[in-house]
């Protein structure tokens, strides 16, 4: 439309018309004579509207969702490091507590054989090239360690000390093939001498060929001179398995060491010895034999069977 005169004075009208009828509209209210064209008009467009209402609430929708989405992802971060703080706190406690249990058995092994001890904590194992069953204890010459000193835990003999420098020391494991202890049986006092074998059961040359010895029998050390390397009195293993007497001078038992040496984290290094042979009060209590249950039968004979010693009806 080219702007002249009329249009101008009709745009002048129009909008006069407009405002007209919203001020109608407004006083009457429900009533208002313009409520049928309203809702015509909402008839036309209202398809209209509802297409460029759809059009456009996807765009806000994934905005939203985009938001929501890293709300929850901040929260669903936060909670999943909550629960691995968790989770290390409580293995964290669990760790503490086996701990706590391996120092209190030491401390109480050490009690009873009047022990002196120093408590170390196993730091490393043997070199992976190495054939000897060894591990690295975190105290040293700085805290009074010596060469051939022996090493326990709660369970039993350890192994003795091989190796000492100012913070640390290395340990031979009893389960060394090169490792050599002297035992005692309990009770009995039979002598021998005890061989590592790796993850085999220890190996027992019985000075007497004649002993009498069986399955489910106690070793303890029998200790050397001046206590060094091995104090007495320090549970070393039960019999597992008793070889046939076959006449010889010596008797082998193969015995199954107390102590778990693939498992180790606290032990004790002896530093001072026990002023009198603690013999066997250090090993422990003897498990009680559970006892077997026996189950009674009663059979009843039926209606018509014969009794016990009659002949049968024919």
């Amino acid at each position: 439309m080219r702007d002249t005169r009329e249009s101008r004075l009709l745009l002048v009208l129009l909008i006069a018309i407009a405002f007209a009828l919203i001020t109608v509209d407004i006083r009457g209210g429900e009533d208002s004579p313009v409520d049928g064209a309203r809702r015509a008009a909402a008839t036309v467009f209202g398809p209209i509207e509802d297409g460029v209402s759809t059009a456009v609430d996807p765009i806000g929708n994934a905005v939203s969702a985009i938001r929501d989405s890293g709300e929850r992802h901040d929260r669903l971060a936060a909670l999943e490091k909550e629960n691995a703080a968790l989770k290390a706190e409580l293995g964290s406690d669990d760790r503490n507590r086996s701990r706590v249990r391996q120092l209190d058995k030491m401390l109480k092994t050490a009690a009873s054989g009047q022990y002196g001890i120093k408590g170390a904590e196993v730091v490393a194992i043997g070199a992976a090239q190495g054939f000897s069953w060894t591990v690295t204890i975190d105290i040293g010459s700085k805290d009074g360690i010596k060469r051939d000193m022996t090493v326990l835990n709660g369970d039993g003999l350890v192994g003795r000390v091989t190796t000492v420098g100012p913070n640390t020391a290395t340990v031979l494991l009893a389960s060394d093939p090169d490792f050599t202890v002297g035992t005692r049986m309990e009770a009995t006092d039979e002598l021998g001498f005890a061989s590592g074998q790796g993850d085999r059961p220890l190996r027992v040359e019985l000075l007497n060929g004649k002993a009498k010895v069986k399955k489910g029998d106690r070793l303890v050390t029998f200790g050397s001179e001046a206590d060094k390397p091995f104090v007495p009195g320090v549970p070393v293993g039960v019999v597992s398995r008793v070889d046939p007497s076959g006449g010889d001078l010596t008797r082998t038992i193969y015995v199954r060491p107390y102590v778990g040496f693939t498992k180790l984290d606290i032990v004790g290094v002896v530093v001072q010895a026990p002023r009198s042979d603690p013999r066997d009060t250090v090993l422990p209590d003897k498990p009680k034999p559970t006892p077997t249950p026996t189950v009674t039968v009663t059979v009843t004979p039926s209606a018509g069977a014969p009794a016990d010693g009659q002949p049968q009806e024919q």
